[in-house]
């Protein structure tokens, strides 16, 4: 039986916490897709990824968010790029030409950035303190960003980022032109599909959402008569809760994001992987829930931050409960 690998996307292929792999898969999707040689600027965009999330970007400190790392980040490029290749295999490469790739491309490996903390910064000590705002801190790092690789004509387009979020409601985000409204879709579906359906998807809620939550001010919510409403009580809390937040997820999905997950299945021949790989998470989490049992999460996410953007690997294999069937 081959091992899923803990640092490796949904097909066990490319290695999520490696910008440069990621990068020469998505080249290699783009070359067969339009048949020409792939852009300098999105070759870049990589790069200047790894740079920003290691702190080598000037007037920026190193992505301290342990659950929206740099690996969250490469896993929703690979879904989104797979969802353009399907939607465009099941169109026409005029329906989303090669610009309008290159941006999906660079809107999804950007969509996080908010939540990496500026030099000038002295009142945040940690990028989860950004959470409730992060959306609009990446759109605004995309107007700065696009110039820089010769996509200024395209900065009205980085408000697509808020289809990730819930900072403004789906139907409210204000495009600069109909075709960005698939690309919206798409990004905010590649947002879902890659984090729900990554190999350590529950033991990252546990050990590094849940923190972030707290920091961010998403555990606990003051309402407006000053009263406190607990939202996640504790890390397993937050599991426990997992699968209903999937079922939110998944009709935004289907309803709010016009169900473009659906076109993963036409790039991976009839399959939907991270479908597939999603439910065995869920599935896992109702059981864990059932028993109560938080001991049950037993693999070990692979460290891209204390690193310093490399990955520690890890491949052990949990067994699985039989209720919930293999996780």
């Amino acid at each position: 039986m081959t091992v899923r690998r803990n640092d490796y996307d949904v097909t066990n292929s490319v290695n999520t916490t490696d910008a440069g792999e990621v990068s020469d898969v998505v080249s290699g999707i783009y070359r067969q897709l339009y048949q020409c040689d792939e852009p300098a600027s999105m070759v870049r965009a990589f790069e200047d990824l790894r740079k920003l999330y290691r702190g080598e970007r000037p007037g920026f400190h190193e992505c301290d968010t342990d659950y929206h790392d740099i690996q969250h980040v490469l896993d929703v490029t690979l879904a989104m790029v797979r969802m353009m290749d399907g939607y465009v295999r099941n169109h026409t490469a005029r329906s989303l030409n090669e610009r309008l790739f290159q941006f999906g491309v660079i809107a999804a490996l950007y969509h996080d950035s908010g939540y990496i903390r500026n030099r000038r910064d002295t009142k945040h000590q940690n990028g989860a303190e950004y959470t409730l705002v992060h959306v609009g801190r990446g759109e605004r790092f995309l107007h700065e960003y696009l110039p820089e690789i010769g996509m200024a004509d395209l900065v009205p387009a980085a408000c697509t980022v808020h289809y990730t979020g819930y900072e403004v409601p789906a139907d409210r985000i204000r495009l600069p032109g109909p075709e960005f409204l698939i690309l919206g879709h798409m990004l905010g579906s590649a947002d879902i599909l890659g984090q729900m359906a990554a190999r350590c998807y529950l033991e990252k809620c546990y050990d590094r959402l849940y923190p972030e939550f707290v920091r961010g001010g998403i555990a606990r919510r003051r309402n407006t008569d000053g009263s406190e409403e607990v939202i996640f009580a504790s890390a397993a809390d937050l599991i426990f809760k997992t699968p209903r937040f999937y079922h939110g997820a998944n009709k935004r999905l289907k309803q709010d994001l016009g169900g473009c997950y659906q076109y993963v299945e036409r790039h991976f021949g009839g399959q939907n992987v991270y479908f597939d790989e999603l439910e065995k998470n869920i599935n896992y989490a109702r059981a864990i829930a059932v028993e109560g049992d938080i001991s049950l999460l037993r693999r070990r996410p692979a460290i891209t931050i204390e690193s310093g953007g490399g990955a520690e690997a890890s491949m052990e294999s949990p067994q699985p409960l039989a209720a919930a069937g293999k996780k």
